[in-house]
C-alpha cells in the first residue's frame, strides 16, 4: 500500500495548453500593437486641435485689434463730420 500514484499530463492536453498560450500571446501582441497605434492616433488629433487652437486664437485677436481699429476710426470720421457741419453747413449723409 503506500504508493502514491502521481498524475501526469495527458501529452494532448499539454500540447493544447500550449497552443493555447501561444495564441494567448499573439492575441495580446495584437491588441498592444492597435492601442499603441490608437495612442499615435490620438497624439497626432491633440497636435492637430492644439495647432487649431492657436490659428483661431490668432484669428480671434487680429478680429479684436480690427473691432478696437474700426471704433477709433468711427469716432475720427463722426469728429470730422460734426466740423464739417459746424463750420462749413455740409451734411454727409
Amino acid at each position: 500500500m503506500g504508493m502514491v500514484k502521481r498524475r501526469q499530463k495527458n501529452p494532448i492536453l499539454k500540447e493544447v495548453e500550449k497552443l493555447l498560450g501561444q495564441q494567448t500571446n499573439v492575441i495580446l501582441s495584437a491588441v498592444d500593437n492597435k492601442i499603441q497605434k490608437l495612442e499615435k492616433g490620438m497624439d497626432r488629433l491633440d497636435d492637430s486641435m492644439n495647432e487649431l487652437k492657436n490659428t483661431l486664437d490668432k484669428f480671434l485677436k487680429r478680429l479684436t485689434d480690427f473691432d478696437d481699429e474700426f471704433k477709433i476710426v468711427k469716432a475720427r470720421v463722426n469728429k470730422i463730420e460734426k466740423i464739417l457741419q459746424e463750420k462749413l453747413g455740409v451734411t454727409i449723409d
